[in-house]
């Protein structure tokens, strides 16, 4: 959160990761992810009234029943935000991805924070073995801490495009439905 405050009164990214030890990517990602936190937990409060015809109302209620939306309202709200481009129709499984990946950012930055103390060590000679300092941190070992902090950011990220490309296919299944109500209305 504080990284999140910071950025938000001017900080850069660069100086945000040398002060906290953590990458510029870290950063982006702790910043990314409190933007999507903050729009898969808005809470409605606006209200939308139109008129229409009865025909006009059957032709939505059939279309509704056929994508097996129960309410008006919520046929409505999907609509509104699938013409905003942020159609998520099952908020629940938006919220447990957007945990997961935040989960995933959190240990793959603490992985990567052991490796770079590793190397710290290795290079102070504290993990030598020497001097009763503990054990070695060989090349391999850090070579595999390394891979294991990119196997997970890299899994983050391909949750992410996981999450973009369903977001897309129910941009597109939105604008579809859009096309009906549209043919619905004539």
């Amino acid at each position: 959160m504080q990284i999140v405050r910071e950025a938000a009164e001017g900080v850069s990214t660069t100086d945000l990761a040398t002060r906290f030890g953590v990458t510029a990517r870290a950063v982006r990602y702790v910043l990314k992810a409190d933007a999507e936190r903050q729009t898969d937990a808005a809470i409605p409060v606006s209200a939308v009234s139109v008129k229409v015809t009865t025909a006009e109302l059957v032709a939505l209620d059939a279309v509704l029943a056929a994508a097996g939306i129960e309410s008006r309202a919520e046929g409505l709200r999907r609509l509104i935000q699938a013409a905003g481009g942020v159609l998520v129709p099952d908020a629940q499984m938006a919220a447990e991805m957007a945990r997961y990946r935040a989960s995933l950012h959190e240990v793959g930055n603490g992985v990567a924070q052991i490796a770079k103390q590793m190397t710290l060590a290795n290079r102070t000679g504290q993990g030598q073995g020497g001097q009763g300092a503990g054990p070695e941190f060989s090349e391999l070992r850090l070579a595999q801490i390394r891979g294991l902090a990119r196997f997970i950011l890299d899994s983050a990220d391909e949750i992410d495009l996981l999450v973009g490309r369903r977001r897309d296919r129910m941009q597109i299944e939105a604008t579809a439905a859009l096309r009906e109500f549209a043919h619905a209305a004539e």
